[in-house]
């Protein structure tokens, strides 16, 4: 998942980010409206979290847009009003949830998941591919029975390898989901990434290259 993060308030925005990240979840802050519909227009997410308070284009005016461009991206809308008026104001505008300030980080967490879920064909509780069994909500990996101890990359790597069901991904598309909008791209994050989760994986190889194309999962003989 891929989210964008669209506060004005630094210090709130930067523990959010860091928050999420240590979650596997790609975050991306943009500190106003304006700098949000840019950076909605370069990258592909699946869910903003959206202040409603923004200097410049107001929080409504962005979900708007959002909703009338970009109908496949998820929007959480964020407020310090907790009234109903405010509640209903906010989901009338095409916002897909709603979470007053102050919130609990955990529950921020469980809703962004609900929305991804809801942003396609909502993806299996635990995916499964070859003897490999990865469980997104549990944090968890298994090849065979056997526990894999993966950093965060690599457990958002394989994350989206087996989400393609042994269909080749690209670099560019592991970048996209997996890393951030600070990240490098010619940056050799996502070779050096693979080649440690290839062997975490361990043999027989399930993890393989397609030269110009990009990574898949195969399956053992």
């Amino acid at each position: 998942m891929r989210v964008l993060i669209v506060e004005d308030e630094p210090f709130m925005a930067q523990a959010l980010v860091n928050g999420l990240r240590r979650e596997a979840i790609a975050a991306d802050h943009a500190p106003d409206g304006r700098a949000a519909l840019e950076q909605i227009e370069c990258h592909d997410y699946d869910v903003v979290v959206l202040d409603r308070d923004l200097p410049g284009v107001h929080g409504d005016e962005v979900c708007r847009r959002i909703v009338e461009g970009h109908s496949a991206v998820r929007v959480l809308m964020l407020t310090a009003a907790a009234s109903l008026d405010d509640r209903v104001g906010g989901l009338r505008l095409g916002a897909d949830d709603y979470l007053p300030k102050p919130f609990d980080f955990p529950e921020l967490v469980a809703r962004l998941h609900a929305l991804h879920r809801r942003s396609g064909a909502p993806p299996p509780p635990v995916l499964e591919w070859a003897g490999l069994r990865l469980d997104p909500f549990r944090r968890e990996a298994y090849r065979e029975g056997r526990y894999l101890r993966l950093t965060r990359k690599e457990f958002a790597v394989l994350h989206v390898l087996m989400g393609a069901q042994g269909g080749v991904v690209s670099a560019e598309t592991l970048l996209e989901k997996a890393w951030d909008q600070n990240a490098d791209p010619f940056t050799q994050a996502v070779r050096v990434t693979v080649s440690t989760l290839r062997r975490k994986l361990g043999q027989p190889s399930l993890l393989h290259t397609r030269t110009g194309a990009g990574y898949y999962l195969g399956r053992s003989a």
